[in-house]
Order: structure tokens, then C-alpha cells, then sequence
């Protein structure tokens, strides 16, 4: 069983942490909402990807002029053709970070990552010298007192929960990330017009270390330096964050 609890404590904790920068959340969700786009169609209604998307932005309080910026740019020829890029890297003590970015320049962009581990004399790690040690998950919370009817709709499904967590009727499920449009079909068919209090699909540690002195002032210098790159759209790590 994975302990949601406390890993979804680091996630939030970052939510936390990037929300004074609206510029930095909108920035993001124009991205993704261009690539859902182009994933699917440009419209709402026939592209459930883009329509979550649209939801997620919008309890972001991202303003609609946005929203329908990025649509539009989607709908036309010739623009930037944005693609995520995962890139790992190691910090102070045992720490280690996931940094995940949306970008249309992978030059300027890991240039950029490698600059700010640089400054702290840390590095980058190549592709799963980190992330063995986390789960890659779909994790969805909703209140709800339909534990049971959930659990079991869920399992007539075939979905593979990972974990099922009731904390004080929020109800949070993890799955793994392919299920995530399952595990939503699933709950939006039994709880119509449902409110997603968690719609995230992430890097959970395995487990998480605390830092301390000159290492924890270390990290939160290299967490801020790439939190600051307009490429970085989210930053997981190990490391127990206030």
C-alpha cells in the first residue's frame, strides 16, 4: 500500500508553495491546455482531456481570457510545438528532485535546469538514477460518503487501485496514471457534477527525508531557482516541505 498521506503532503506543500505566483499557473495551464488540444480536437465538448483540463484551470482561477487564448492558438498553423521533458537531479544530503517542464526550446530549457543545479555545485542525474525511488501515480480525492459504492464500482471496472485512503470523508484514490480518465468516468457516472479536491497525476517518493542547517538552506535556494524557470511546470522531491 502506498502511504498517500504523507507523500501527497510534499505535493501539496508545493501546490502551496508555487500558488503566490499566478503568473507561473497560468503560464502552465496555457501549455497543457495547448497540448490537450493537440492531443485530441480543439473543443471542449469532444475532447474529455481538454475539457479536464479546462476545469482544473479554472479552479485554479485561471481567467477564461486565457483559457481561450490557448485554444485559439491551438486551432492555428505554424505555432510552437510544446512537448514535456522529465529531467533528474540530486541535492544536498539525500535529497533528490523530479523536475518536470513544458517547453518549445529543450536547449534553452535544459540549459536553464542544469544552470540552477550548477550554482548549488549539485547535478542532474541521467533518466532513473532518481525516479526509481518514487511511484508515478494518478491520485483523485473527492468528498463523498459513497466509500463502499465507489471502492466497488471502481473494482467492477478492472481498474487497479493502488490505494484507497477516507481521510474525514475525502476520499482519495490512487491508480496508476493511464487509469486516471477510468478512475474519472467511474465517479463522475456515480457522483454527477462531482468537485475534484485533488486531480493530480505526479511523482510520489517512496519515501521522504528532512534536511536540516546548511543542507535544507541549500535545497530551498536550488527548489526556488528552478521553481523560477518559466519552463518548470511542477518540482517533485524527497524532501519534507513546511
Amino acid at each position: 500500500m502506498i502511504i498517500l498521506g504523507r507523500a501527497f503532503e510534499v505535493r501539496k506543500a508545493s501546490i502551496q508553495k508555487n500558488g503566490a505566483a499566478r503568473g507561473k499557473i497560468y503560464t502552465t495551464f496555457a501549455k497543457e491546455i495547448y497540448l490537450a488540444c493537440k492531443r485530441g480536437t480543439p473543443e471542449i465538448e469532444s475532447n474529455i482531456e481538454l475539457k479536464r483540463v479546462v476545469n482544473k484551470a479554472k479552479k485554479q482561477q485561471v481567467p477564461n481570457e486565457i483559457i481561450d487564448r490557448a485554444i485559439a492558438k491551438a486551432k492555428g498553423a505554424g505555432q510552437e510545438d510544446y512537448k514535456e521533458v522529465i529531467y533528474e537531479g540530486f541535492g544536498p544530503g539525500a535529497s533528490t528532485l523530479i523536475i518536470k517542464t513544458l517547453t518549445d526550446n529543450v536547449n534553452r530549457t535544459v540549459g536553464e535546469v542544469r544552470a540552477a543545479f550548477n550554482k548549488v555545485h549539485k547535478s542532474l542525474g541521467v533518466t532513473n538514477s532518481v525516479s526509481y525511488s518514487y511511484d508515478h501515480l494518478a491520485v483523485i480525492g473527492i468528498k463523498s460518503d459513497k466509500k463502499d459504492e465507489l471502492f466497488m464500482s471502481l473494482l467492477d471496472a478492472g481498474i487497479e487501485i493502488v490505494d484507497f485512503e477516507d481521510e474525514d470523508g475525502l476520499l482519495i484514490i490512487s491508480a496508476k496514471p493511464g487509469d486516471a480518465s477510468k478512475v474519472k468516468d467511474v465517479i463522475e457516472k456515480l457522483i454527477p457534477n462531482v468537485e475534484y479536491e485533488i486531480d493530480e497525476v505526479g511523482m510520489y517518493p517512496k519515501e521522504t527525508i528532512e534536511l536540516t542547517g546548511e543542507d535544507l538552506e541549500t535545497f530551498n535556494k536550488l527548489y526556488k531557482m528552478l521553481d523560477e524557470i518559466d519552463d518548470v511546470s511542477e518540482i517533485y522531491t524527497n524532501v519534507k516541505m513546511d
